[in-house]
């Protein structure tokens, strides 16, 4: 590669990119891992270089011109273009200040690589202006003396003059096409730049609107969800009302049996008052008999008294039983009223 005429003046490490040439949009890897990156100062030509090589493969050899520019496009990566490696390389650095310095050395090398140019172009002027003094002083001496020695020696250096003001010539029309071949490569990557600008604010809006329409699901998924809550609740308010009607309809058939069973009895309480009221009458006709059968009277007024006691005693029983069975309509009557207005809430 000829690096042993280089000096290198400054070395970092990076991570190397190169854009894709294919799309001029992307950028590609060229380097696994960070490798060092390094400016070459070549004393022969007068020339700087940066040179990075990833094992035994070059993936940087960029000869800085003046016309070249390194921007920076975050805190930790930058990127140049190289219209005669026809790419442009993208530098990824671990720190913001490695990026600074780096560029601050970029600038001072493109200014450097200015300088050298600037005043290789004034050695050719130079060169060219003694070429044509040269060339008129020989002849007058050549008219004056005609010396053939010095004459053979300035044609020499005639010819010599006229090589190095042909190849400077050729240098400033290889210049010419460098730089519009630079100021092409610059429209082509002003060009991608600004495609790949638009299509960073397209995925922002794509992103906006997919960000958008998902606050709209969520929301519309926390309603669906308070909604089924909703329902689970009536659910479960229902399933408690038929539980509780079952509870109802139970103990009401129970209230029923127990009607039934107090009416049974109740059939029973016409006989009774029918065989008491026979025996008073018994008792009345035997107390008549008995006005004129006071033997008999006094024989059988144990037994009266008797019989009356159970009368009494069975009156007070019936009028319990009495009291009791009103008291078991009321509570039926107004355990119905209460199962009736319950349907009528439901």
């Amino acid at each position: 590669m000829g690096f042993s005429r280089e000096q290198p003046i400054f070395t970092t490490r990076a991570h190397v990119f190169q854009i894709d040439p294919s799309t001029k949009k992307n950028w590609v890897p060229a380097s696994k891992q960070a490798v060092t990156v390094s400016y070459f100062y070549d004393v022969t030509r007068n020339s700087y270089r940066i040179i990075s090589v990833d094992g035994a493969k070059v993936i940087i050899n960029s000869t800085i011109t003046p016309n070249m520019t390194f921007t920076k496009t975050s805190q930790k990566f930058g990127q140049w273009a190289d219209s005669r490696a026809n790419t442009v390389f993208g530098l990824g650095f671990s720190s913001e200040q490695q990026l600074t310095k780096f560029a601050e050395k970029f600038q001072e090398v493109k200014e450097a690589a200015r300088l050298a140019r600037d005043k290789s172009q004034e050695k050719i002027e130079t060169s060219s202006n003694h070429s044509q003094a040269s060339s008129v002083n020989g002849t007058d001496d050549e008219k004056a003396s005609c010396a053939g020695p010095a004459d053979t020696h300035l044609k020499s250096e005639n010819d010599k003059l006229k090589i190095a003001l042909t190849q400077s010539a050729a240098n400033v029309k290889k210049w010419e096409i460098e730089l519009q071949t630079l100021r092409e490569s610059n429209a082509r990557l002003t060009s991608a730049l600004q495609e790949s600008a638009a299509s960073v604010e397209q995925w922002k809006r794509q992103f906006s609107l997919c960000r958008d329409e998902n606050d709209r699901l969520r929301n519309k998924i926390d309603e669906l969800e308070e909604q089924c809550s909703e329902i689970n609740r009536e659910k479960e308010k229902n399933t408690q009302l038929k539980r509780r009607i079952e509870e109802l309809e139970s103990e009401l058939r129970e209230k029923e049996t127990e009607l039934i069973d107090l009416r049974k009895q109740s059939e029973i309480i016409p006989q009774l008052m029918s065989e008491c009221e026979y025996v008073s009458e018994k008792l009345e006709a035997a107390e008549r008999d008995n006005q004129n059968l006071e033997d008999k009277v006094r024989s059988l007024k144990t037994d009266i008294e008797e019989s009356k006691y159970r009368q009494r005693h069975l009156k007070v029983e019936l009028k319990s039983f009495l009291e009791v069975l009103d008291g078991k309509i009321d509570d039926l009557h107004d355990f119905r009223r209460g199962l009736s207005k319950l349907g009528a809430d439901n």
